[in-house]
């Protein structure tokens, strides 16, 4: 099949350069205030209908086109558009630095999506936007936040009350793959989950696909996040920074050598501990509760051709009582990536990535202390090869080794338990791919491609084979590095769009992806200590296949965007666990999982205001999620936790002026499935719970409004202007503004557990009881840049 995809490829391309010599333009195109690359510029040729370009995420492009005189363009919205005339008669090469729009005059909001972008795009099902869209849009404690952003949009929806996990299509917060700067974010949640690790103000790019995942993304089966941290101002000095009711954080940027190479420093922190200091308890005085990020990255351009990134990001999560509790938890990643010309249509990338998440919980009071880990080293080679004006391929490979820590307890000497690890697993896992983007005709685009993927769980110790019922029926012992089992598989991608006017177009995709790697979770919100577990003898990777069909119009000079898609996906060997199984520190929980199959379909439905002083979007997704086990349920398909029949979010910002801009948001959700007990019995003076049904009942509908306003300081100040002495209005270089929101305006109290007790008042009869995490939160912050 490959042998057959690269000979149709070869045909192709030897027929679209037979008719006459051609060159190739190509180049580079940056932000003329601070340096940074621009993603997905439109580099047009005038005279040529329907040849052009766009840059890639390192703002690199290439066109082909036949000898003669041209003009060529750089459009981008926000931006001033530059023509240029040019003789093409060779290679050359063309880097520009794009002006924003009346950057001295006004302030311009920057978006990397041109207005007529969800129409001509080969793109279905991705939500991209940047993180300045953002800032207005209340969360709770006001801090901005991606993840609880991107749930605002149809078809994602949130893992609970204030968590920042989050569900696509039906998918678990597990099957999420999530990137910063290339490298994966296991844990992608701070302070129990009310917090994401993503601190805005360091992210320059953010790119969700929910379906018909590129083929250069792998290794999940729901949906891949791709976010690029910022690269840095190559002009000048810049600090922006804020200081909010929780956390405060601060970001500098600056050269290195002014337009050749520049670094970016962010950090954030809570200081909720700073306030326990002021208790009146000693022992809530010397306890400690906080998180802290920092990212962090660099890049110089080393000659024409070369240029190197360094980045990394390190975050933790501190909780303790005294000497005699401890938990924290946290990710560290660092990428170090080489950015190679081989020529004008070959631009390669190199990576390599590391990636660690680890937890540890410390009793002090018994004198002992556990934990787990899981650790990554990453290589990865990416290519893009510019063919001509109708072809854009992209290829590469990857290649990690994993390694899973599940559990590991450290004692003093006067501890009551004895030091013990559970046997930690290996494994090896690569890929590689090759894709083309190709221009059938000006109205019909078509991106095809495939994906291999492989695993090997490599040998460290005792494997163990497991009967039905899940007792050990044989134990082999295997040497550090040796295949246990070995998994691989075809991935095959294609996306289609055929634009049937100027405002209208449909959009098909398909999409096979497999996950070698599971989490395991015994809590229904998600938690730091949930374990992951490569795949193994046992435990076989996970399959999907996703189809979708999307129909897109705009309205009124693409002001109004309007979608509807329909999905249907399939999910193969999901893992789940038997009733009573424990899973932290259990040598053998591939013992306690069942496996099984999983089914999610449904409709979503956006509308989106782009323009005008009212912007913003109404969403809807009508959806299903459902799993089947052999031995959960009699067999029979049941619910899954994120089954949400129903899921709305209206978000509005209103520009009163300048100065003074309004924002709510207003979500509603069908509640999560959940399992219930049916009965009770009592055995021994103690009372057991029946339970029959897997996910039979719902928790009450989740319902919230949230609003906000944001106060701008001056942003302008008059000045005169020394040649023709007329008094014009100047971008002040200090700008601030205070953000004042409440999040769940009319405290609404959604339910965030129930829990059965027997009642005090009528003992022998048992109730339920809610507990709800938040009324009213108000927040203020105050932000700046200079």
């Amino acid at each position: 099949m490959l042998k057959t995809t690269f000979l149709t490829l070869i045909i192709l391309f030897s027929l679209s350069n037979f008719a006459q010599e051609k060159f190739t333009v190509s180049g580079s195109v940056k932000d003329n205030t601070n340096g940074e690359d621009l993603i997905g510029v439109n580099v047009l040729i005038k005279e040529l209908s329907g040849v052009g370009s766009a840059t890639n995420v390192y703002g690199y492009y290439s066109l082909t086109v036949p000898a003669g005189n041209y003009t060529l363009i750089f459009k981008y919205v926000g931006y001033n558009t530059i023509e240029e005339t040019i003789e093409v008669s060779k290679d050359i090469v063309i880097n520009k630095e794009l002006i924003p729009e009346s950057a001295e005059l006004m302030e311009v909001k920057v978006t990397a999506v041109k207005d007529d972008e969800n129409i001509k795009s080969n793109e279905i099902s991705t939500i991209k936007f940047d993180p300045k869209e953002i800032e207005t849009i209340p969360v709770i404690f006001g801090e901005k936040d991606i993840l609880k952003t991107v749930t605002l949009l149809p078809g994602v929806s949130t893992a609970g009350e204030g968590n920042s996990g989050f569900f696509v299509r039906g998918g678990g917060t597990d099957q999420n793959l999530i990137l910063l700067d290339g490298a994966l974010v296991y844990n992608a949640s701070h302070l129990l989950g009310f917090f994401s690790v993503f601190n805005s103000d360091a992210l320059k790019d953010i790119n969700l696909v929910k379906g018909g995942m590129p083929a250069e993304y792998g290794g999940r089966v729901s949906s891949v996040m791709d976010i690029k941290m910022k690269e840095g101002n190559s002009k000048g000095l810049s600090v922006s920074g804020g200081i909010g009711t929780i956390s405060s954080k601060l970001t500098v940027e600056a050269p290195i050598v002014k337009d050749k190479g520049s670094f970016m420093i962010s950090g954030r922190r809570t200081y909720a501990d700073v306030f326990l200091n002021f208790a009146p308890d000693e022992n809530i005085k010397n306890s400690t509760l906080y998180f802290y990020d920092l990212n962090l990255k660099a890049n110089y351009t080393v000659s024409e051709k070369d240029r190197i990134f360094l980045s990394g990001y390190f975050g933790r999560d501190r909780f303790g009582f005294q000497d005699q509790f401890g938990f924290d938890w946290g990710n560290a990643t660092g990428t170090v990536r080489w950015n190679h010309i081989y020529n004008s249509k070959l631009f390669s990338n190199t990576s390599f990535i590391y990636s660690n998440y680890d937890y540890r919980i410390n009793i002090g009071a018994a004198g002992f202390s556990f934990g787990s880990s899981i650790q990554d080293f990453n290589l990865k080679q990416d290519f893009q090869w510019f063919a001509n004006d109708k072809h854009n391929v992209k290829f590469g490979f990857n290649a990690v080794h994993h390694t899973f820590s599940p559990g590991e307890v450290t004692v003093t000497a006067d501890a009551p338990l004895q030091a013990s690890e559970v046997q930690k697993s290996l494994g090896f896992e690569g890929a590689a791919y090759i894709s083309d983007e190709f221009k059938i005709s000006p109205l019909f685009n078509v991106v095809y491609g495939l994906r291999y993927s492989n695993y090997a769980a490599l040998g460290n110790g005792d494997v163990f084979e497991y009967d039905e019922t899940g007792e050990v029926i044989n134990t082999q012992t295997y040497n550090k590095g040796e295949v246990v089992k070995w998994y691989h598989g075809i991935e095959p991608r294609l996306a289609m769009n055929y634009i049937i006017n100027d405002v209208s177009s449909v959009k098909a995709s398909y999409a096979r992806n497999n996950q070698y790697v599971h989490l395991l979770s015994n809590s229904t919100t998600g938690s730091p200590t949930d374990i992951w577990l490569p795949s193994s003898n046992n435990i076989k990777p996970q399959i999907s296949d996703q189809v979708t069909l999307g129909y897109f119009r705009n309205f009124k000079s693409n002001m109004f965007e309007f979608s509807v898609e329909g999905y249907y996906k399939t999910l193969d060997n999901l893992i789940d666990y038997r009733v009573g199984a424990e899973l932290n520190f259990n040598a053998q929980v591939e013992g306690d999982l069942v496996y099984g199959e999983g089914r999610a379909y449904g409709t979503e439905f956006l509308i989106r205001k782009k323009k005008g002083d009212l912007t913003g979007w109404v969403g809807y997704t009508l959806s299903r999620s459902q799993r089947q086990f052999k031995e959960i349920n009699n067999g029979e398909w049941f619910s899954a936790r994120q089954d949400r029949i129903h899921d709305i979010s209206i978000v509005l910002m209103y520009s009163f002026s300048e100065r003074i801009k309004a924002s709510t948001s207003w979500v509603y959700y069908t509640g999560d499935a959940v399992t219930f007990p049916n009965g009770k019995y009592e055995m021994d003076g103690t009372t057991y719970y029946y339970y029959s049904e897997r996910n039979g009942y719902r928790m009450p509908n989740y319902h919230r409004l949230d609003v906000g306003v944001t106060f701008y300081g001056k942003k302008f100040k008059t000045v005169t202007d020394p040649i023709t002495k007329v008094e014009v209005q100047k971008v002040k270089k200090f700008q601030s503004n205070w953000n004042v929101s409440v999040y769940n305006a009319y405290a609404r109290e959604n339910v965030f557990s129930i829990n059965f007790r027997e009642s005090a008042i009528n003992p022998g009869q048992s109730e339920a009881v809610q507990l709800a995490l938040f009324k009213i939160v108000p927040a203020i912050t105050y932000s700046f840049n200079f």
